[in-house]
């Protein structure tokens, strides 16, 4: 097998062929003075199982192209099998028409994948389930519930808590981390206004002297984590901390976090940190690099990779 690094999040790509004790392979993605991509791989790929890792975060349609570009370079290079490794699928929350005349852009961006050559996907907590429909070749969806439990018990043990979704459809991930953890589950109801822009309505469950843990796959500009919090105090929380797959994080996301009542909220590097990210001083990371390297491994060996979550 060989891993190839686009641009988006390299220091994940090291990390993950670090752990598989295999070098990068080695190749060139660079930008013409037009800006216009262009992709060589300097070494032979031929009959090779290739996985090419890049999440398409901000910039998302330049990291898009880059990805659509390695992958069709590979496949005119003769790889026997070509997987393309989006710790962060972007344009996953367009998953469905939300009005007339709309977009659906998840299926839309599943079908470039599969035109510029792809033969499998690998991604981790995709924010709609179905999307794995979209595609016509099989797809991995890795969940971080089981690095999010190891974490909780290892920091908040001996605390008394209770894992929080901020929105009704992240009830069922929520809840799967709850049982995971054997603790209480309470929802946050709340209505939505216009896109980026929340209002917190209600807090169902007794939140009072627990402390509360807000989870979720993604988080953007940070108002619905931060209503949530306030709520979740205003309700009688001890205290409130936050665990978020991917760390979107635009325009002032982490000063708003940082300026909130949550204590700490962990991240994954699925997105690469910013500076404000690294400075922050209630925000972690945690890697994802050894499940990324399980999951790349059980695939190329052709063995099982839902048992990584057992």
């Amino acid at each position: 097998m060989k891993i190839v690094a686009c641009n988006s999040n390299r220091p994940l790509a090291e990390a993950v062929a670090s752990a598989l004790n295999l070098p990068l392979c080695k190749a060139v993605v660079r930008r013409f003075a037009d800006m216009e991509i262009f992709v060589e791989i300097q070494e032979n790929v031929r009959g090779e199982d290739v996985f090419v890792v890049q999440s398409t975060c901000y910039p998302t349609n330049d990291n898009l192209m880059e990805l659509l570009i390695m992958i069709d370079t590979l496949r005119r290079g003769s790889a026997r099998r070509i997987t393309a490794v989006m710790p962060y699928f972007g344009y996953a929350r367009q998953d469905r028409k939300s009005g007339p005349r709309t977009p659906i852009s998840a299926k839309l961006v599943a079908n470039l994948i599969v035109e510029a050559g792809a033969n499998r996907v690998l991604t981790m907590d995709l924010h709609a389930g179905q999307i794995q429909g979209f595609f016509d070749i099989p797809v991995d969806n890795l969940f971080a519930a089981p690095l999010f439990t190891r974490d909780i018990k290892e920091r908040y043990g001996n605390r008394d808590l209770m894992i929080v979704s901020p929105d009704v459809g992240g009830v069922v991930r929520a809840r799967q981390l709850a049982k995971r953890l054997n603790v209480d589950l309470a929802i946050i109801d709340k209505r939505r206004e216009r896109a980026g822009m929340s209002e917190v309505m209600n807090v169902i469950g007794d939140v009072s002297g627990r402390h509360c843990l807000l989870v979720d796959d993604i988080i953007d500009s940070g108002g619905t984590f931060c209503n949530a919090a306030d709520a979740l105090i205003g309700r009688g929380a001890s205290s409130v901390g936050a665990y978020v797959t991917h760390g979107v994080l635009t325009g002032g996301a982490v000063s708003r976090v940082a300026a909130s009542p949550i204590e700490m909220m962990t991240i994954t590097d699925s997105i690469l940190a910013t500076d404000a990210v690294r400075s922050a001083a209630n925000m972690r990371q945690i890697t994802i690099a050894q499940l990324l390297a399980n999951a790349m491994r059980a695939v190329s060996d052709e063995s099982s990779v839902s048992s990584l979550f057992d």
